[in-house]
């Protein structure tokens, strides 16, 4: 087995030399430069998502196979080898969701910075924050419930599929009209994106989890798991109590006041604000639910 690991490195190192004796310092570097910068992009596009975790889980089978192949391991090797021969294929069907939506989004802003890297207007989204909290504290009044889910850096497609698409400034009177009870959109879960609401009575699987379970209704169990799964903020209204709450990161403060949420909202969706640092602190002063 030593004799294999010292072949594979004389080899590897006969490949390098050879490689740095053809090098051209223009070219190479520039082909260099723009390979670094399209992988770059595209994880910052999959950092966005949950798929950054099927990358690290891609990384981890490469370093067995690597391994494999150097202790001489036939058969894992032959499988590996088969595998990641269709690698591209298998991007394409795994991350089918995410290259779909990049190239949206380059379709709509051309070669814009906006391409790759969103850039949100704080003064939308100040307004936004404004119409939920007034929203909240009416139907907080009212006991009417409600789950406002704040997308962040993470993707929710998984939310969206089964939803009804919205494109809409979001407005107190918007809210309000959406979670009334009784009309058709009351049910579920309402997506805002960048300011904007992009999906309403939207449905988000609930883990069947007993410590979640023992303490929170079905809106609080909803908002838990989509900020344990999601880089989501979920703000919640409860039906039977009017209390007002927020999930972020698995964890919950209940019982805000419309300025409570408002500066805990601030802190965690304006890029401007703050350092989040301030409401982790104030967000252990409150009134803490582990998921």
């Amino acid at each position: 087995m030593i004799d294999r690991i010292v072949d594979s490195l004389q080899t590897f190192a006969t490949q390098f030399r050879d490689l740095l004796s053809n090098f051209d310092p223009i070219t190479d570097i520039l082909d260099i430069l723009l390979v670094a910068f399209i992988i770059y992009c595209v994880f910052m596009q999959l950092r966005k998502s949950q798929s950054i975790q099927v990358i690290k889980g891609f990384i981890l089978l490469a370093v067995i196979y690597i391994i494999a192949t150097v202790i001489g391991l036939k058969t894992t090797s032959y499988i590996f080898s088969n595998m990641f021969g269709n690698f591209i294929l298998f991007l394409f069907i795994i991350f089918n969701y995410e290259i779909r939506q990049t190239l949206e989004n380059a379709g709509k802003g051309g070669f814009s910075g906006r391409v790759l890297f969103s850039s949100n207007n704080d003064n939308e989204i100040t307004d936004c924050i404004n119409a939920v909290c007034r929203a909240c504290a009416k139907m907080s009044d009212t006991k009417t419930g409600s789950l406002i889910i704040f997308q962040r850096e993470s993707l929710l497609g998984d939310l969206l599929k089964q939803s009804v698409p919205i494109d809409s400034v979001t407005t107190y009177e918007m809210l309000c009209g959406i979670f009334y009870p009784n009309t058709p959109l009351h049910d579920g879960a309402i997506v805002i994106k960048d300011g904007r609401i992009v999906a309403a009575r939207c449905i988000v699987p609930l883990k069947n989890d007993y410590e979640i379970n023992a303490h929170v209704g079905t809106r609080h169990r909803a908002a838990l798991n989509v900020s344990i799964n999601f880089d989501a903020v979920a703000v919640v209204t409860s039906e039977e109590t009017g209390m007002i709450s927020v999930a972020v990161d698995g964890q919950m403060r209940r019982g805000l006041s419309d300025a409570e949420l408002r500066e805990l909202l601030n802190s965690l969706l304006l890029k401007n604000d703050t350092p989040k640092k301030r409401f982790f602190a104030n967000f252990r002063r409150g009134d803490k639910k582990n998921g």
